[in-house]
């Protein structure tokens, strides 16, 4: 849908449109966040690539992704609570 398009769009449309959007923002960031901490992780555990990960790996891949994932999680939501204080400010 192109922007004139958008413009036409009735409130119960153009929310539905919105909500889509948001959704789109938030498949295309997960996959950000994957790929990313696939790569950072990849890059530090795995010294020699090879047809398997050894239980070292394995180890250090699993601690890395979890503290990647606790490190996104603490900043999702302070993000969440600073919009909220922000939209109650308006």
């Amino acid at each position: 849908m192109d922007s004139i398009q958008a413009g036409a769009l009735s409130g119960a449309d153009r929310e539905e449109f919105m909500q889509e959007v948001k959704q789109q923002i938030a498949v295309a960031n997960a996959q950000e966040l994957l790929t990313k901490v696939t790569e950072k992780c990849f890059k530090k555990c795995v010294t020699k690539p090879g047809t398997s990960l050894d239980s070292s790996e394995q180890k250090c891949v699993a601690m890395c992704m979890d503290r990647y994932m606790d490190a996104f999680n603490v900043v999702s939501r302070a993000y969440s609570q600073r919009l909220q204080r922000e939209r109650n400010r308006m």
